[in-house]
């Protein structure tokens, strides 16, 4: 195959040994400067321009996309993705990874284990933050920082409030999080290749330090993952829409926490704790993707006129608890069951015969009509625009 790694920093560690794993099985590989692309939108189909000339074609593209270039280089994976270029991570993935707040959004409404979090813009709402994470000490995060940069413990709830305020005074956001003192200034990270850890190490503090990244002095250990957590590192990237990831963890009393979902994980440190080779595994499940690659089904989908994807609610009362998915009358209704959420388990493709239960969520393509029809109509607060009053 053809491959274009993205990347701002050649002689990094990590970009090289990706293009190295990729030489080695025979690939045709560039690195491509993420900032050197213009995207060409007067065309009759998507194309790039790469340092002012048209792009030749590639059948994959890994992004390896630094913080600081989230916005164009996201810009640059999505012309990508409409060109039908195969690319791991998808630019909604990055996107959604880099910001804290939304990916704790996103990994919440599946259930996944996270440390207490909360978000909050007042100064007068920072002491009741504080108390529904547990109290103090809490951990102070930037929404955008890095290798454990904006991550800030307060072991004091009046210290929290202070730097809360100083870091809102200076128009940056910052979440709230309760300290998992049982980690003890370690945690886990795995590297998600499609649907497995090909590898993982634990990440050690280096003496006072409560941050156990390896830019912070932080030391690395090779380790073996349960069952549980595996599980918890591949379904957060999958659910972050991320097909390479790094996933930190850390080891609660009650199991893995989540803290961060990585889409440009770095290579160095988790290769010489392992042995591994982890480059060469990215390299592998690209070059097996690109010929059936994975595309963004809700896009696709959704152009036809009348017909889009939702997700529909089975709730408590409703006529389809009890009832199979072949009795449900949904295919009389030109709908198509996806997907079946129930709980923090995935049906994917449900046959005829799956009984549906209360509190099932059914991932549906069909008629946009008939999909809302379904939907239990909400109390409205009020039911028709009032008058203004007399002295207005």
């Amino acid at each position: 195959m053809k491959l274009a790694i993205l990347s701002r920093a050649p002689r990094a560690y990590s970009t090289q040994r990706l293009r190295a794993a990729a030489i080695d099985r025979g690939h045709d590989v560039k690195v491509l400067n993420t900032l050197r692309f213009a995207i060409d939108l007067t065309a009759d189909e998507p194309d790039l321009l790469y340092r002012g000339k048209l792009l030749s074609d590639y059948d994959a593209v890994l992004p390896r996309i630094g913080n600081s270039i989230t916005y164009y280089g996201t810009a640059v994976v999505r012309q990508f993705e409409q060109m039908d270029v195969y690319t791991p991570n998808t630019a909604t993935g990055i996107t959604n990874s880099r910001d804290k707040l939304r990916a704790n959004q996103i990994l919440s409404r599946h259930h996944i284990g996270m440390p207490a979090t909360t978000f909050v813009n007042s100064r007068a709402d920072v002491r009741g933050a504080i108390d529904r994470v547990g109290g103090a000490p809490v951990v102070i995060k930037l929404l955008e920082g890095t290798q454990g940069i904006g991550v800030i413990l307060a072991p004091e709830a009046k210290v929290a409030e202070s730097i809360v305020e100083t870091l809102h005074s200076t128009k940056q956001n910052v979440l709230i999080q309760s300290f998992v003192s049982e980690s003890r200034g370690k945690d886990i990270r795995a590297l998600v290749v499609g649907d497995r850890v090909v590898a993982a190490m634990r990440r050690s503090a280096s003496g006072d330090e409560f941050r156990s990244n390896v830019h912070r002095g932080g030391t690395v250990e090779k380790v073996t993952l349960t069952p549980e957590y595996e599980e918890a590192a591949v379904r957060s990237a999958q659910i972050m829409g991320l097909r390479v990831a790094g996933v930190d963890m850390l080891e609660g009393n009650d199991g893995p926490l989540v803290m961060e979902v990585n889409s440009s994980p770095g290579l160095e440190g988790i290769e010489r704790a392992t042995g591994l080779d982890v480059a060469g595994a990215i390299i592998d499940f690209i070059g097996n993707q690109v010929a059936f690659p994975e595309i963004d089904v809700r896009q696709r989908l959704s152009v036809s006129t009348g017909y889009g994807v939702a997700e529909l609610l089975v709730h408590t009362n409703a006529d389809l608890v009890g009832k199979t998915i072949k009795e449900s009358g949904l295919w009389d209704r030109d709908i198509t069951v996806l997907t079946l959420h129930r709980g923090a388990s995935v049906i994917p493709n449900p046959r005829s015969g799956v009984e549906l239960q209360a509190s099932d969520r059914l991932l549906c393509f069909g008629k946009l009509e008939e999909m809302r029809s379904m939907i239990p109509d909400r109390r409205r607060r009020r039911s028709k625009v009032r008058k203004l009053p007399k002295d207005a």
